[in-house]
């Protein structure tokens, strides 16, 4: 059997009585830091062996772990922090488990996109975990055009030395949403900022960030709009491309092309 187990993401007593009595149990560790995680199991008097289980060597590992499993061992894999799979190495594994049909599960636990979200003040009904932005422009710039429609909030991770460059980015490509940075989760100095994207408050340097950002919120449409929605739509079901709608309505209506282009961004929202 293999037990994915979620692990404190600040106080070592935020792990459940189970998952400390699997750790106890498992022949072996697979973890991200052994030697992070060796404070965790010394803590409460746990010895077993731990091995090392990181993004660059993840399939290596991962076969190594489905031969254990196929002996009978009972094995733990944990991240430095959180629940597995999160943003965190897993994925590997658990695909070669399905493939060779052997039982895991989740000893569920601390996360921390689901506290930032509840510490946010942000809707919680619908979120979209987008972990870490890419790091290449152009696919952090895709991500975002593919997301930045959602009426969901949005839950980053970011990495310390990222923290003002990140919300500087969303707020070019989301503009001045509501936000909500929060860092040591869990820790003594826990603290939550609630911001809007264009104004980046004074932060402290330190620590795991959380970034969770408003969802969209669709622009209401007036009556001076409506017109020009309906047009737009009428062109573009005839054949003509959304951006050839825009030019010829803008030049129609005597507008900004700019104005109509953000009537357009209406027309997927409301079919």
């Amino acid at each position: 059997m293999l037990y994915f187990v979620a692990t404190p993401i600040g106080n070592l007593k935020e792990i459940t009585v189970y998952a400390l009595e699997k750790l106890q149990e498992v022949d072996c560790i697979y973890a991200e830091n052994p030697r992070h995680t060796l404070t965790l199991l010394n803590a409460h008097n746990i010895k077993k062996p731990v091995y090392e289980y990181q993004k660059f060597n993840e399939k290596q590992k991962a076969l190594q772990i489905i031969e254990k499993l196929k002996q009978g061992q009972k094995i733990a894999v944990v991240s430095d922090a959180g629940t597995p799979l999160i943003s965190d190495p897993g994925s590997i594994l658990r695909d070669l488990l399905i493939e060779h049909d052997l039982p895991f599960t989740l000893l569920s636990g601390a996360c921390a996109m689901v506290n930032a979200l509840v510490l946010s003040g942000l809707p919680t009904q619908n979120f979209y975990m987008a972990g870490f932005l890419p790091t290449k422009q152009k696919e952090r710039t895709a991500l975002i055009d593919k997301i930045k429609h959602l009426q969901s909030s949005l839950v980053f991770y970011v990495a310390v030395h990222d923290v003002k460059k990140d919300i500087e980015f969303l707020y070019t490509t989301l503009g001045a949403r509501c936000a909500s940075l929060v860092r040591e989760i869990s820790k003594k100095f826990e603290q939550t900022i609630r911001f809007t994207l264009d104004k980046i408050p004074e932060i402290t340097l330190k620590g795991e960030f959380v970034l969770v950002v408003e969802g969209y919120s669709a622009p209401e449409i007036d009556s001076d709009n409506v017109d020009i929605l309906q047009e737009l739509k009428s062109l573009i079901k005839s054949g003509t491309t959304k951006k050839e709608a825009i030019k010829l309505v803008a030049n129609n209506f005597n507008l900004d092309p700019k104005k109509v282009y953000a009537i357009a961004t209406q027309i997927s929202l409301q079919r």
